[in-house]
């Protein structure tokens, strides 16, 4: 089938066709496992288990407010999905924690599986990335998470102490399972391990989660209320998104050219000299031209991360678009500013960067300085003289750095050893 979102029998019926085929056999090995042992722990909870009535009236409970959440939700979860890479966050663990604090095991599989049927059906249909079998994956890995810490909230006793190790038991046994599946070519292991606005809703939505688990023994019928305030956190947390994808250049993670601009025009606007640097990659179509667009797009990522990694915390990395990348680097002085672009330089040009089983060596880039005030008193004017300096650098070899006088700046260009190394 060409998508495994496409949901009709016949297309399913093809086993051969399912886009899971199509990933690394390591790839494809790590999710058989994972659904085989989701279904090995359903299989080992439910038999000789009793199930009581009230288990049976919160499960009832916990999926109706999770569908009608969804329900109310679906557009907005649509949205989000189309925009971030985070799909195994979503706002299911504020039904699927209480779930596995207060059920048997049997019905929190029954739980999850008609949480994420539901939300395959309705929310994710058709989206791209969105296959079936990574909703299945999803679904197995919440159910050996949810196994794990309902063992491990029977053994610390009752109290505070079971609430606090699911919630961190989800939180982190989840996000362990996940990333062997993400593809770190779209999505560097990084950007997931401190992607810090996701990781807050996710731990928002599991202290709602550990509320509405309290509220299930104590008051049960006020667990609904729970249902509102997750509505506005997930128009949130889409809004939050969507402002962030407005300054975030979506290739790289860095700061786009709007964004940089103004956090430069900040910057500008205090005291103390600000450094910009122009940093553009050599020959970057050869790399295209002969390793491919996509693998084209992992050296621009590959570039940004080594460049922010160079930098302080401090400092704004930006991509104007193409090859092309810019830096801020506030309150140094020309031979700090000069020495951190030569360790730009270099870096770039003793990376090697993985695409899948191409390795894009060989890399080099011309870099360009100026400085603020010296070179103007506007952003536009600094980045201009920058890139006139960069200009220089490719004129006069490539793979090297130019530029930094205050004014004109004509200074002579550090070269390399290899100035003539190019993509």
């Amino acid at each position: 089938m060409s998508a495994a979102n496409d949901l009709p029998a016949g297309r399913l019926l093809r086993v051969h066709r399912w886009p899971l085929w199509r990933q690394r056999p390591r790839q494809v090995g790590y999710h058989l496992l994972v659904s085989l042992a989701a279904v090995g722990v359903t299989v080992a909870t439910t038999v000789g288990v009793a199930v009581s009535a009230r288990d049976l009236a919160v499960l009832a409970l916990l999926v109706a407010m999770g569908v009608t959440q969804a329900e109310l939700g679906r557009q907005v979860e649509r949205a989000r999905r189309r925009t971030t890479e985070t799909g195994y966050i979503n706002m299911t663990s504020v039904w699927l924690l209480p779930a596995a604090l207060l059920l048997p095991m049997s019905l929190v599989t029954v739980a999850i599986v008609v949480l994420y049927t539901h939300l395959h059906l309705r929310s994710w249909y058709r989206l791209k990335r969105v296959h079936v079998f990574r909703t299945v994956f999803g679904a197995a890995a919440l159910v050996l998470t949810c196994y794990a810490i309902q063992r491990a909230a029977m053994a610390v006793g009752t109290g505070v102490a079971p609430i606090i190790v699911g919630i961190a038991g989800y939180f982190l046994l989840n996000l362990i399972l996940i990333i062997p599946t993400l593809d770190r070519n779209l999505r560097p292991l990084r950007s997931v391990l401190f992607g810090w606005a996701d990781h807050l809703l996710e731990f928002a939505t599991l202290c709602l989660g550990a509320m509405t688990a309290i509220v299930l023994v104590t008051q049960p019928a006020l667990a609904v209320l729970a249902i509102a305030p997750l509505f506005v956190l997930h128009r949130a947390a889409l809004i939050g998104q969507l402002e962030s994808d407005a300054r975030q250049d979506a290739k790289t993670g860095v700061w786009n050219a709007a964004g940089w601009q103004r956090v430069a025009r900040q910057q500008l606007a205090g005291a103390g000299p600000v450094t910009v640097l122009m940093v553009d990659l050599d020959h970057f179509k050869r790399v295209n031209d002969t390793h491919g667009h996509l693998a084209g797009d992992a050296v621009l990522r590959a570039v940004a991360d080594t460049i922010t990694a160079t930098v302080r915390r401090a400092d704004a990395v930006g991509r104007f678009g193409g090859e092309e990348f810019v830096v801020l680097l506030p309150d140094l002085t020309e031979q700090e500013a000069r020495a951190v672009a030569e360790r730009i330089r270099a870096r770039i040009a003793g990376l090697e960067v993985t695409f899948r089983d191409q390795r894009i060596g060989g890399l080099s880039a011309s870099i360009g300085g100026a400085r603020y005030p010296g070179a103007g008193t506007t952003v536009e004017r600094v980045v201009q003289a920058a890139d006139a300096a960069m200009y220089r650098a490719k004129a006069n070899g490539r793979n090297q750095v130019a530029g930094f006088a205050d004014g004109s700046g004509e200074r002579r260009p550090t070269q390399s050893n290899d100035q003539n190394c190019s993509a």
